[in-house]
């Protein structure tokens, strides 16, 4: 393997001082691009560095731009590949303006990583499509509830790419489609936490998942209102570019009051708001658990994603009768389970809220 080649890896706070070093920054300036989810610093095992910051160009163009780099070239793989992850077209050097594109995987590429890609390019479509429809031309839908165009617009930026694979993809507003059996299919919630979204209160996302034999193989959940993501692929699950794994602890997160009803004027008391996102914060191991096996259950389109991360960073999701979710190509199906940092902890919880 040539220097050029060098695999690299995402930088972490240990190696602040050296990463300092190497492109001439001092680590005031340097940390808060360790911990931006629109910022990622690389570093090879030989000295290679590169900061990378996502942004959008006048041409509307999302791009990863290369803000300063120490042996590691434009068309670097690692470069490439965290573009790729954060939804980027292509990598922009700054200093130079030179531009290289970001390589589609080719048509016999594994299936998973194919999705991997769109599902990416996916998020930064609903990501614009999100932010151009805020405050435009609300309704009241038929249970009297607001309905922005942001929800119509993600869903037709999301189906727009990924149909491109030519699978099935399911969500709320295309309805579902026949899946034979053993055929793989597509699973999204462009929008998850659309009333997160309308009040201006984080967390809202875009959730997606390849799902096969009732199990979602790979992710892809990202924060559009902060910028963090989470993916799952191959069995391995990262957020903002660093593997997690799922831990021991005492935090559970619920989707709603514990009764699932109103308390005073309130139409539903929130954790989050966002399933996507709880998920993914059990699969990091900022929580401990989750669950709504007390409740009516949560629909398809709004686990699944999570779902794959959850399961990629070795977690355990299980039913109201302890079998392990299996998910069903219908959309509005319900599915009653406890999410949890393993088997263990996730029929503990299920004996206890049983």
């Amino acid at each position: 393997m040539t220097r050029a080649t060098h695999a690299l890896r995402t930088a972490t706070g240990a190696d602040l001082t050296a990463v300092g070093e190497a492109l001439g920054l001092s680590a005031p300036a340097l940390a808060p691009a360790m911990v931006e989810p629109g910022a990622r610093v690389l570093v090879g095992t030989e000295g290679q560095v590169v900061l990378l910051r996502r942004h959008w160009s006048h041409d509307a163009t999302a791009e990863a731009v290369v803000v300063r780099r120490a042996g590691v070239p434009l068309d670097h793989p690692g470069v490439l590949a965290a573009a790729a992850g954060w939804g980027c077209d292509r990598v922009r050097h700054l200093a130079t303006d030179r531009c290289v594109p970001v390589p589609t995987p080719p048509d016999g590429a594994p299936l998973a990583l194919r999705f991997a890609h769109l599902a990416a390019l996916a998020a930064t479509r609903v990501e614009t499509a999100v932010a151009l429809a805020r405050d435009v031309g609300r309704h009241t839908t038929d249970d009297g509830g607001p309905e922005a165009p942001a929800e119509e617009a993600a869903h037709a930026a999301a189906v727009g790419v990924l149909g491109a694979l030519g699978v099935p993809v399911l969500g709320e507003a295309s309805g579902d489609r026949p899946v034979a059996g053993g055929e793989p299919w597509i699973v999204i919630h462009p929008l998850d936490g659309v009333g997160n979204y309308r009040a201006g209160l984080p967390p809202w996302a875009f959730s997606a998942a390849l799902v096969h034999d009732g199990r979602p193989v790979a992710g892809l959940v990202v924060d559009l209102s902060c910028g963090r993501r989470w993916s799952a692929i191959e069995g391995r699950a990262e957020r903002d570019g660093v593997p997690v794994r799922t831990r021991a602890g005492g935090t559970v997160v619920v989707p709603s009051a514990p009764d699932g009803g109103a308390i005073g004027a309130a139409r539903r008391v929130r954790i989050t708001g966002c399933t996507a996102v709880d998920l993914c914060l059990v699969a990091d191991g900022a929580v401990a658990a989750w669950h709504d096996v007390d409740r009516t259950g949560t629909e398809v389109r709004d686990v699944a994603g999570g779902l794959a991360v959850l399961l990629a960073a070795g977690g355990a999701a299980l039913t109201a009768d302890g079998r392990p979710v299996e998910l069903v190509p219908h959309t509005g199906e319900k599915v009653r389970f406890v999410a949890a940092a393993d088997e263990t902890v996730a029929r503990t919880l299920l004996d206890a809220v049983a």
